[in-house]
């Protein structure tokens, strides 16, 4: 008999113990297996140790900020994390999705809606490291990508992308000289039930001018199509 399936595993952090209960139990009965932690220290210890699926991270927290807290894990991993807080204000939104966050939900939210948000980082994390495409090399402005081994030089410079940078280069280079509407982006790199904010496309296109062009300002190789998209030039 083969070994029963290991529950995706979540690790919930917030420092208000009523709110931190209740999502877990939520989460209980969705499913997952539930890690939860106080603060940010707490929450990088308990990360360190089992390593969860995917963290729920409330943005502010006491010892250490959720936004140190993801900074912390980004420079490690590729973990899914979703930012939540009470604050709905669109610079929360930039600053967790500039420091590798994969999607930012304000409080209030329904479970379910957080749920499904979940289920969709997972899925694209999946995807990202099983489906990364043996359509061999591509190669465009200096840029050479081997998409079997996920590896990408510049000038034979190798560059360091996370996986979601990964694949937007890889669809530009695809269709190098050639626009690339942002809805195709978002659905191929996100998924066609995406429900995060759009600002992500945007933030992930400026990280990646951020390491390839010479004048971020001015971009001269992936350059956007108002009202369109982007194009990578040749």
């Amino acid at each position: 008999m083969s070994p029963p399936a290991k529950a995706v595993s979540v690790l919930v952090v917030d420092d208000e113990p009523a709110f931190r209960e209740g999502l877990g139990q939520a989460m209980k009965q969705e499913g997952f297996e539930v890690h939860l932690a106080g603060d940010g220290e707490e929450a990088l210890d308990l990360w360190r140790r089992h390593r969860p699926d995917v963290v729920l991270l409330d943005v502010m927290l006491p010892r250490m900020s959720g936004i140190d807290v993801c900074r912390e894990i980004r420079a490690v991993d590729e973990t899914p994390v979703i930012m939540l807080s009470a604050r709905n204000e669109e610079i929360d939104a930039v600053v967790a999705l500039e420091i590798g966050a994969d999607d930012y939900v304000a409080k209030p939210y329904r479970v379910r809606e957080l749920v499904a948000r979940m289920r969709t980082v997972l899925r694209r994390a999946a995807a990202s490291t099983t489906a990364e495409g043996a359509d061999g090399v591509l190669e465009a402005a200096g840029l050479r990508m081997d998409r079997d081994r996920h590896e990408v030089t510049q000038d034979s410079e190798p560059l360091r992308l996370p996986l979601k940078e990964f694949a937007v280069l890889a669809l530009l280079l695809e269709n190098t000289g050639i626009v690339v509407t942002r809805q195709t982006l978002i659905d191929e790199v996100w998924g066609f039930d995406y429900v995060g904010d759009t600002k992500t496309l945007d933030v992930h296109i400026k990280r990646l001018r951020a390491k390839i062009e010479r004048n971020p300002e001015r971009p001269q190789v992936i350059i956007t199509v108002r009202g369109l998209g982007y194009k990578l030039v040749s």
